[in-house]
């Protein structure tokens, strides 16, 4: 059997009425101080995963372009040599019918001087286009300003 709950008799209709007000200890939606600091602890492990996987993207894309930067430079030097190695003799001992060894060897010499610098300055060229983690610079700078709940000041 059930009785009906009566107010106390110091409680009036207003009180009843009256919103609750939340502790020092609560926020306004009514979650603990621990709530609270749970969630910003979850969101920032969640960045922080993001951020090393945004990092971890950003160095693979480097490394594939440095790698193809070093590929060219041992291309260039491979190639550089066999070409000296097979074609120089020829173009030396060629040219030395006409204007003896000594001035053959001299001219095939800088000619090879000049294929390999157009090489290296190809390779060169690759490795400048390595941008590094660009990415994950600018979020990271983000985050004091994400923490203090100042977002509107990353835009």
């Amino acid at each position: 059997m059930s009785h009906p709950v009566n107010p106390s008799p110091t409680t009036t209709g207003l009180e009843r009425d009256t919103p609750r007000r939340a502790s020092a200890l609560e926020a306004e939606d009514g979650r603990s101080i621990g709530d609270l600091l749970s969630d910003v602890s979850g969101n920032l492990s969640t960045l922080m995963r993001q951020e090393i996987a945004l990092a971890k993207a950003e160095a693979r894309q480097s490394g594939t372009r440095a790698g193809k930067g070093v590929g060219m430079f041992v291309g260039a030097a491979v190639g550089g040599l066999l070409f000296l190695v097979f074609l120089s003799v020829s173009a030396w001992w060629g040219l030395g019918r006409f204007i003896g060894n000594e001035w053959s060897g001299l001219i095939v010499a800088g000619v090879w001087a000049v294929v390999a610098a157009a090489l290296a300055m190809a390779g060169k060229k690759e490795f400048e286009r390595i941008r590094g983690l660009q990415q994950t610079t600018e979020t990271l700078s983000k985050i004091p300003n994400a923490v203090r709940g100042h977002e509107e000041e990353n835009r």
